[in-house]
């Protein structure tokens, strides 16, 4: 890197991160995510830290390459992005916001983590996960695993319609 001031304030740079979709939930950003966890104004430019929310999710290059086009396209220079194992993702990283914006797009969000019910059906426990079309309690866990691993694939008895759940971690 170039040993550059930025002209721009970390609130600029989160609000440039706000505009950066998830690559597999395009209704949420990465910011309301929780993917990006900090952003440093250091001697040599801006530094992005970001978490992946699964070891190894497949969207974590696309999302990193969207920070870059994002902050070259708003004029920032220079930069890195750091992904940061420090700590583990979770659920609980994600606003009310994201959660909300879950459920309108047809996903069950997670709830807080340790807060979602088990009930035991027939030999295995699983979760009680409300419908996000309908809120019905009548769902049954189709899939452990979604269109991604982050997901769960559910089916919910009073509305009949199938729908995914975004895993609490």
């Amino acid at each position: 890197m170039n040993t550059t001031e930025t002209t721009y304030t970390p609130e600029q740079i989160w609000s440039f991160l706000e505009e950066v979709t998830d690559p597999e939930i395009p209704v949420l950003n990465i910011v309301e995510m929780g993917i990006v966890r900090r952003i440093d104004l250091e001697k040599d430019g801006v530094v992005v830290r970001i978490t992946p929310t699964y070891s190894g999710c497949p969207a974590m290059h696309a999302i990193e390459m969207e920070i870059h086009n994002k902050l070259r396209e708003k004029g920032v220079e220079p930069f890195q992005v750091k992904t940061d194992y420090s700590e583990t993702w979770t659920t609980d990283w994600m606003t009310e916001e994201a959660k909300r914006k879950l459920k309108e797009y047809g996903i069950a969000p997670p709830g807080k983590k340790g807060e979602e019910d088990d009930v035991l059906k027939g030999l295995r426990k699983t979760k009680i996960i409300p419908c996000p079309y309908c809120d019905s309690l009548e769902t049954e866990l189709q899939s452990e695993f979604g269109s991604t691993a982050c997901k769960s694939q559910y089916y919910c008895h009073s509305c009949e319609e199938p729908f995914e759940h975004f895993k609490c971690i």
